[in-house]
């Protein structure tokens, strides 16, 4: 199982934390900061679900006027860790 942080941009988390097993699926999703009830629920739906349909299903989901969000910033991170998996 590999570890991977990311900083996100324009969102009210800090850094989100996640590790992907070997078939690609997500585990200990965690988000610095932000929304106290959210950001956990995310990491509880998101479980061993497979990380690139997760990236798929929360890119473009927005928070007010920023133009992400925290789930969609989680989209990203998610792509760049499968990117450098596969680099």
């Amino acid at each position: 199982m590999e570890s991977y942080s990311f900083t996100p941009q324009k969102v009210c988390s800090k850094r989100i934390d996640f590790s992907l097993d070997e078939a690609g699926r997500l585990h200990d999703v965690k988000f610095l900061g932000g929304c106290p009830g959210n950001l956990p629920a995310i990491g509880k739906l998101v479980e061993g679900k497979d990380a690139k349909e997760i990236a798929d299903i929360l890119r473009g989901n927005p928070c007010g006027n920023r133009g992400t969000s925290c789930a969609d910033q989680l989209s990203t991170a998610i792509d760049a860790a499968l990117k450098s998996r596969s680099a």
